[in-house]
């Protein structure tokens, strides 16, 4: 059964060098299926953590800490004098769905020389309503790692470990921080292909783990609903043009995606109450996201 679902894409990643590590499928009501190309170790899933730092606001918002219609100032009133015109616009939610019309660009791969980055995002000038434009970034979703450290008492990493992490037996994930200790927040969290399915499945079945609610179902059902428009991202090619939502990318049919560069992806897909996951170093994840829809998750 292995080699009948996932042969054709086993032979594409060899054949056109997709660099997967492993890929991961959960059926409802059926044995996962699984094949490795390497040993299933722990690697960082890049900006598949702004969906996890997505769902720690959720939660958090569940808790009653914050709403995600909350103007970002109002939890840093201290920013006020060194913020950006217009940044006193900027809710929550535009930071989550990065549209909070901010020049800053900031992405974990970089170096940080700001004595806080928090500061220097807050300061950056704005060339857009908040709400109006998407642009791919990290700076938002690192302000909102921020806010759950300042409204809740523990960093992202700390937030979710009770509440996420253990649940779904992700022991003590690394999670990389900025010179301030703070996590990245949208990037550099580090998951097993196996562990990443997990989350994945947990947002396939509404936030219920093993018979326990881990995620509100209100707003798992909320994170590809409440989307914004993306079809000014011609760079990445039209897999990404279709919408993005809270923490999620929008797929067009139904399905929606975690998405980190090179190669890591988490597919939830309601209809065939299926997910994907792979883990991989691909210099072609367009490619790869490509051979798992065609060669996988179109045949489930």
């Amino acid at each position: 059964m292995v080699e009948d679902l996932l042969a054709d894409f086993v032979r594409a990643d060899q054949e056109k060098g997709l660099g997967s590590y492993g890929i991961h499928v959960h059926r409802e009501g059926a044995e996962p299926l699984s094949h490795r190309f390497r040993s299933d170790d722990r690697v960082n899933v890049y900006s598949v953590a702004k969906t996890f730092t997505a769902v720690a606001a959720g939660l958090a918002e569940a808790e009653g800490r914050f709403d995600l219609d909350d103007l970002f100032l109002d939890h840093f009133p201290e920013l006020r004098g060194l913020a950006a015109g217009g940044f006193e616009r900027v809710r929550l939610r535009h930071l989550i769905t990065m549209t909070s019309g901010s020049t800053h660009k900031w992405h974990a791969n970089e170096r940080i020389d700001a004595a806080d980055l928090l500061h220097e995002f807050v300061a950056a000038p704005l060339d857009a309503e908040p709400g109006t434009r998407f642009a791919y970034t990290g700076s938002g979703p690192y302000a909102i790692g921020r806010l759950l450290a300042r409204t809740t008492g523990a960093d992202v990493r700390a937030y979710l470990t009770p509440r996420l992490f253990q649940p779904l037996d992700l022991h003590n994930p690394a999670w990389h921080t900025c010179p301030l200790g703070f996590p990245f927040a949208e990037s550099d969290l580090f998951l097993r292909t196996e562990e990443l399915s997990r989350f994945a499945e947990l947002l396939l079945q509404d936030g219920v783990w093993e018979g326990r609610r881990v995620v509100p179902s209100e707003f798992v059902r909320r994170m590809p609903a409440e989307s914004v428009d993306t079809t000014s991202v011609t760079d990445y090619g039209p897999a990404f043009t279709h919408g993005y939502g809270l923490g999620v990318w929008l797929s067009g049919d139904g399905t929606f995606r975690m998405d980190g560069a090179y190669g890591q992806y988490a597919i939830v897909d309601p209809g065939r109450r299926a997910t994907v996951t792979v883990t991989a170093h691909s210099t072609d994840d367009v490619a790869l996201l490509d051979a798992i829809d065609t060669l996988v998750l179109q045949r489930l």
